[in-house]
């Protein structure tokens, strides 16, 4: 079991503690807030000699994105991070990435996208881009979000795979806590060297990056991505396997909090995963059985596994912080009940949309979400979507 030193740490120190332990070949980046913390204290061990990278900075995220593209096909460890417009303005990128099969690993601090113009959290940028074929994985704290970095190289190189590692701007970035940092060896023997394969500059074995595609064999090249995406979902669970045997942290694809005797359940991803926790607690003081999921891995979507964790739960919520602006619920809410649907669960699942651009949830707020869970397994109904806390 790894030694470890326990420090007090934001969420985008313990980002960038992670990469300087990971060591990456190198690191093109773009500030924008809330995570330009995290390059930029990168940015700093590069400057005094703590790791080997090649620190890029470069003049857009479109370009820090591209950069991360090159440096990843001629077989560099690659890393980078943004927040917001800057992962809106890598969007185009990131389709070459995942396309070309990329182990690239990004750090995202979720925040609203403009406009009006807001620089605190919501999920709204991640889900903009949640079907770019990149893995993503979510952050309830400061410590998962150091742990879920180192485990994102292993997953992504495994995987072949970009991977993308987020946290929720604010609350987790700047919000000071308690973590552990395991030894700077321990972390560079689990990360271990990168396999290179086949890349651009192998000049023994030379390939083409980025040709044209057209009718002929696009479609099967796309449908080798899903196929991968697919599979990366044994690749995250031995990689956790292997994470709690070395450093002893167990992680899931999911977090089952009290759900076994559970009759009703909050589905919820990111910071708000404690609170509901919290509410959750509170509520079985009173005897009221209630318990949350907290989705870890959002890509690739665990439908099957969820699915079984929730059939026998009476009423469930779930709780979204983004909006599609589409008329109907959030991308949470519909891939749940996509879910519930393909295994013949026969459920209202009631969605919340809650959070936009940093607004407050409350004790309260959950608990209310609970309270009308109850009313439904007392036969009355909820509206299929409530934007809680939101002004009338």
């Amino acid at each position: 079991m790894s030694r470890v030193n326990i420090v007090a740490r934001t969420g985008n120190e313990a980002m960038a503690e992670a990469m300087r332990q990971i060591n990456p070949d190198v690191v093109a980046a773009y500030p924008i807030t809330p995570a330009t913390e995290i390059v930029q204290i990168f940015a700093s061990y590069a400057a005094d000699g703590l790791v080997d990278t090649e620190f890029v900075p470069v003049e857009s995220e479109h370009s820090a994105m591209s950069a991360c593209i090159g440096a990843s096909a001629a077989g560099g460890r690659t890393m980078t991070g943004t927040s917001s417009q800057g992962l809106a303005l890598m969007a185009e990128m990131l389709y070459v990435a995942s396309g070309l099969r990329l182990p690239i690993v990004l750090a995202d601090v979720n925040r609203a996208l403009s406009s009006p113009i807001n620089i605190h959290c919501d999920h709204s940028d991640t889900m903009m881009v949640r079907d770019s074929g990149w893995i993503q994985i979510f952050s309830e704290n400061a410590q998962e979000a150091y742990d879920n970095m180192i485990q994102a190289v292993k997953i992504a190189e495994t995987a072949a795979l970009p991977t993308m590692v987020t946290t929720d701007g604010f609350i987790i970035s700047h919000g000071l806590e308690r973590i552990e940092i395991f030894d700077d060896k321990d972390v560079k023997d689990f990360v271990g060297q990168k396999k290179l394969g086949n890349y651009l500059l192998n000049v023994e074995k030379p390939i083409t990056l980025g040709a044209l595609d057209l009718q002929d064999y696009y479609f099967e090249h796309r449908r080798q991505l899903a196929e991968a995406m697919i599979d990366s979902k044994a690749v995250i669970l031995d990689v956790a396997k292997a994470f709690k045997e070395k450093f002893g942290r167990s992680y899931e694809l999911f977090e089952s909090y009290k759900l076994d005797d559970a009759d009703r359940a909050i589905v919820v991803m990111g910071s708000t995963a404690g609170t509901a926790k919290v509410v959750a607690d509170g509520l079985r003081e009173k005897g009221i059985k209630a318990g949350v999921l907290k989705l870890r891995v959002f890509r690739p979507f665990p439908k099957q596994e969820i699915a079984d964790a929730l059939k026998n739960i009476k009423a469930v919520a779930v709780m979204d912080r983004s909006d599609m602006i589409s008329g109907n619920e959030g991308p949470l809410a519909l891939e749940i009940k996509a879910a519930l649907f393909d295994s013949n669960i026969k459920k209202d699942v009631p969605n919340y949309i809650f959070g936009l651009g940093g607004r407050e949830i409350s004790l309260e707020d959950i608990g209310s979400v609970y309270k009308d869970l109850g009313e439904m397994i007392d036969g009355k109904s909820t509206p299929k979507v409530t934007y809680l806390g939101v002004r009338e």
